[in-house]
Formats: C-alpha cells, structure tokens, sequence
C-alpha cells in the first residue's frame, strides 16, 4: 500500500505547488512581498514598478517566457522563505552563488537560458535551504 506524500512530508513540494496552481498575479504579488518590486521588475524584464503593479493586480502580463521566469522565481523563493526571512531570501537571489559559477539567482532567471536557469536556481534554493 502507498501512502501520499503531502507537502508537510517533502520540503519544498508546498513551494512548488503553489508555482503552479496560483493565479498569475497571485504569484507576482507574493514574489513582490517576498523579493521586492525592483527585483520582480529585473527577473521580468522590465524596468518600471507600475509593469510589476499591473501583473499583480491582474491587469496587464508580461511575455509567455517572463511569466515562466516568474514562476521559477516564485518556486525558488518560496522554497527559501520556509526556512528563511524575507531579508535572506532577497540577499540569496541578488548575490553571487558559488553553485552558479558565482552568478546571483536572479540574473541566472533573466539571462540564461529559462529551463536550464530555473533548473540550476531551483537546485541551489533546495540546496541552500535544505542541506546547507
């Protein structure tokens, strides 16, 4: 007999579910409480705050490929904010990270390419918060 697993059991499974079941502007505005607008603005490739406003009150979007990369964002920061407070998970995604060749999380999201980057951004979250 198998028994679910629940996100209680697994660390980071509550974080992913959350990535992937909440409304688009749900994870804007909870990615702007936990990392601040300037930086949801950079990993969604814009530079004005009013761009991050519109996503999180469900009036505007940003492209297909940022909204993923937002959704990354979101999975990763929330996997860290289980275990951390909002000054540490912001200071984790804009230093550099010796997992990431040295590159902060956020431009890893920005620059690289988007599954790959989320891949190695959601690993060292893991790791960060896990087994550090």
């Amino acid at each position: 007999m198998t028994t679910a697993v629940t996100s209680d059991q697994r660390p980071g499974l509550r974080a992913y579910e959350d990535s992937i079941r909440l409304p688009f502007a749900e994870i804007v505005a909870k990615l702007r409480e936990m990392l601040g607008v300037r930086l949801v603005a950079y990993i969604g490739g814009v530079k004005s705050a009013r761009s991050v406003s519109t996503w999180a009150d469900g009036t505007g979007q940003p492209g297909e490929i940022d909204r993923e990369r937002l959704r990354h964002a979101f999975y990763a920061a929330a996997v860290l904010r289980e275990r951390y407070d909002i000054a540490t998970v912001q200071s984790w995604f804009k230093g550099m990270n010796p997992a990431m060749n040295d590159e902060a999380p956020a431009q890893v999201l920005r620059e690289g390419d988007p599954l790959i980057g989320a891949r190695e951004v959601i690993a060292a979250a893991k790791s960060f918060a896990y087994l550090g």
